[in-house]
């Protein structure tokens, strides 16, 4: 009896624990044991979660769209500037200038004189600037006219003729870079000579010739 009740008494113990002392997994475990195993979440960020829940992005809130730059261009176009004229247009309006210009070379020409002198060329583009430049600075003027002084003119005048050297840089022939660079220097010599006579203070009578009284 007592043999019966000890076979009724003794009980297997099952150790259940997935990982051993070490940290590692256990290779008796069978692969069910595991699946069914939940993940451990970290206490900071369920808490996190919980006060930041993920927002879900609206499917009413579309992505942007780029923006053509042909879009942007006429955005940013001032809308008092009138539109540019067409390409007929162009070529009809040239087609009347250059018959216009026929027209007033032949009434030159009746006039005894050569339409070639109304020619435009660079260098009388640059000696039509070199003489409005002299003339606002008062060293040249029209006949029968009084000399007048414009620095703001002149300075711009000469400011134009140094654009348009450095824009054309390497497209000029070597008369006219060289027609350019002295209109240039003699330009600046002039400009500097007449803001430093003005900037002088008057003298008083007799102290430039030195006279003394009696």
């Amino acid at each position: 009896m007592a043999e019966k009740r000890r076979e009724e008494s003794t009980f297997t113990i099952t150790d259940r624990r997935l990982f051993t002392a070490e940290g590692e997994l256990r290779a008796d475990i069978p692969d069910e044991a595991v699946k069914v195993m939940p993940a451990k979440e970290d206490p900071a960020a369920q808490a996190a979660q919980q006060k930041d829940p993920p927002q879900k992005e609206s499917p009413a809130k579309a992505a942007p769209q780029p923006v053509a730059a042909s879009q942007q261009a006429a955005s940013t176009v001032d809308p008092n500037i009138p539109p540019s004229p067409s390409a007929a247009e162009q070529q009809a309006q040239a087609d009347a200038y250059r018959k216009s210009s026929r027209d007033l070379d032949a009434r030159v020409e009746l006039g005894g004189h050569s339409a070639k002198e109304l020619e435009m060329t660079f260098e009388r583009f640059l000696a039509s600037l070199y003489m409005s430049a002299m003339m606002q600075l008062g060293l040249m003027h029209e006949e029968g006219g009084q000399p007048r002084v414009d620095l703001i003119g002149a300075r711009q005048t000469i400011d134009t003729l140094s654009l348009i050297a450095e824009k054309t840089k390497g497209n000029l022939t070597s008369a006219e870079e060289n027609f350019l660079q002295n209109a240039l220097y003699e330009l600046r010599m002039a400009y500097v000579e007449v803001t430093n006579a003005l900037a002088r203070p008057p003298q008083a009578p007799g102290a430039a010739t030195g006279t003394r009284g009696r």
